[in-house]
């Protein structure tokens, strides 16, 4: 991953540091709209492949005869994430970039559609209606505040970890009153993800902020955030109900 530090140079004139400026804005401004143009794609088929699986009984009873298939995809996510988060060179040359990013989500959309389906439909559209307006929220929210969030990587890092473990705890010891507060709590981790990787990929007055070369991996830790938060809320819904 690529940072900036956002720091003026007090040696620099006025006009050079206004015509950086105006530089910097305009490529960081591109660089936005191409991360939104690649997530709102990611989304569109992510959204496709649920719909698939909760309206085609078919496709969905196919899919749990065939558990290879979760299997072949659960590890190909693995690994592109993997690719992608770890070799530069993959995530900033075309078209490999982009293959691997079409590839990731549609084994994820697979992924998302086999869980979904365990689900009634009015869950899952309830989930799909809540994410949205909690993620436009907090990404009107990410740009308009003064606060700087991208300083709390550690922090939201440490409570991942956290979060990970009590999962595992939740696992086993299967109770439905610990299954809401550990969706309770990993929806409040990635709503501050949504924040935080928003504010990253904005730069700005902000202290740190993304490389405008790595729009493909701001466009990926923005969807990843997306589809934890979904998750969790579907959780919460399904728990809630029971």
């Amino acid at each position: 991953m690529s940072y900036t530090n956002n720091m003026d140079d007090p040696e620099l004139g006025d006009s050079l540091i206004n015509e950086y400026s105006f530089s910097e804005k305009a490529v960081r401004m591109g660089f936005i709209r191409k991360v939104y143009s690649i997530l709102f794609v990611q989304i569109g088929v992510t959204a496709s492949m649920i719909a698939l699986f909760i309206y085609v009984d078919p496709i969905k009873e196919y899919s749990r005869d065939n558990p290879w298939m979760w299997i072949l995809a659960f590890v190909m996510t693995f690994v592109i994430i993997i690719v992608l988060a770890c070799c530069p060179d993959f995530r900033r040359k075309s078209p490999i970039n982009f293959i691997l990013l079409f590839v990731f989500t549609f084994c994820e959309g697979f992924l998302l559609g086999t869980v979904s389906g365990h689900y009634e439909k009015d869950e899952v559209l309830m989930a799909v209606g809540i994410t949205a307006i909690v993620t436009l929220a907090l990404t009107v929210f990410a740009f308009q505040t003064k606060w700087d969030f991208t300083m709390m990587g550690g922090m939201l890092f440490v409570l991942v970890i956290v979060l990970f473990c009590f999962g595992i705890l939740c696992a086993i010891i299967q109770s439905r009153i610990l299954s809401l507060v550990y969706a309770s709590i990993g929806a409040l981790i990635f709503s501050a993800y949504i924040v935080f990787d928003t504010q990253m990929m904005l730069g700005g007055k902000h202290k740190y902020s993304i490389s405008p070369e790595e729009y493909i991996f701001a466009a990926l830790n923005l969807y990843l955030d997306i589809i934890n938060l979904f998750l969790f809320i579907l959780s919460i819904i399904g728990n809630a109900k029971d």
